[in-house]
């Protein structure tokens, strides 16, 4: 009989095969972890927490002013002190993700499509990048000329995206349905010129690789310790969300037969529910707000995938 897989032989190779870029990974950390606890947090312990990940004291603070500058993070200064927490464009970024991320099912489809004409006169091109980028977090897909198109997407959901980047009144939303029963109603042309999807599966195959054996029968679960736990939660949900924010989330109508992301997600939800626990003790021992321990978690986080068991 072989021996069980220590959650050490398992964790260590993932530091060489993931991209763990230190921006990135304290998004994943910040949307994870410290959000759902307040979303505020003291950079000491928040340096101490990542140390973990392997992200020195310098990186983490070169990071955190990027995420600044960005406008996703702002700071307070109290004392010797310095505390972060997301902006109000940040949390609406951040609760899109969260959506998309902690998920329990697909989203029903009926037959409409919602498309967006940017009118690419009226906007600098730097605002016109910054538009194209965050729609392509929120899943739409480039149709050229200045047209997004997504069969999911809601009205609300682009125009507080709008509103955050101050383009409102410089797009054009409409909303769409194919004519059924005719030769020209074949969604899979609009599917093919927006996305990619062979690359999106290529990325879930390599997720499902990277992470497959922590699922297995024989993984030595009693030997992973909160901080391990914590450890495996962030690199799960950090390779994970690498290829599932690049990915529509069409409805099952639109994906081709045998489409491995919902594999790919049965194997992140499995994974997630064995370590989350043990990741949530270790971090609320780690960080700390300004009046010290972080508040517990709302009910909303204990429904991610439907139910956390706690």
């Amino acid at each position: 009989m072989s021996k069980p897989a220590s959650a050490d032989a398992l964790i260590t190779p993932l530091f060489n095969k993931l991209d763990l870029k230190a921006k990135s990974l304290l998004v994943t950390v910040w949307g994870d972890c410290v959000a759902p606890h307040g979303g505020t947090v003291w950079l000491g312990s928040l340096i101490q927490l990542v140390a973990a990940l392997g992200l020195n004291e310098r990186v983490v603070r070169t990071a955190v002013f990027r995420l600044q500058k960005d406008g996703i993070l702002s700071s307070e200064q109290v004392g010797r002190r310095s505390y972060y927490s997301l902006t109000q464009s940040g949390k609406h970024r951040f609760a899109e993700a969260t959506h998309r991320i902690y998920a329990s099912e697909d989203i029903p489809w009926n037959g409409n499509w919602l498309l967006l004409f940017v009118a690419r006169g009226r906007i600098s091109d730097a605002d016109r990048r910054h538009l194209e980028t965050a729609l392509g977090w929120l899943g739409f897909g480039d149709l050229g000329a200045g047209v997004h198109a997504h069969p999911t997407a809601t009205k609300d959901s682009v125009e507080t995206l709008l509103q955050d980047l101050d383009l409102s009144g410089k797009v054009t939303i409409l909303s769409g349905k194919g004519l059924a029963d005719t030769p020209f109603d074949t969604p899979d042309i609009l599917v093919a010129k927006g996305w990619n999807l062979e690359s999106l599966e290529a990325d879930y195959d390599r997720f499902i690789g990277h992470f497959s054996k922590f699922a297995a029968a024989d993984m030595d679960a009693s030997a992973v310790d909160e901080k391990k736990c914590f450890i495996i939660r962030s690199l799960l949900v950090h390779d994970y969300r690498r290829v599932l924010l690049r990915d529509p989330m069409l409805p099952a109508e639109l994906l081709p037969a045998g489409w491995n992301g919902n594999r790919a997600r049965a194997l992140f939800q499995e994974i997630y529910r064995r370590v989350w626990e043990g990741a949530e003790q270790h971090l609320m021992t780690v960080l700390e707000n300004e009046t010290g321990k972080l508040p517990p978690a709302p009910e909303e986080f204990y429904r991610r995938f439907g139910g956390l068991k706690r």
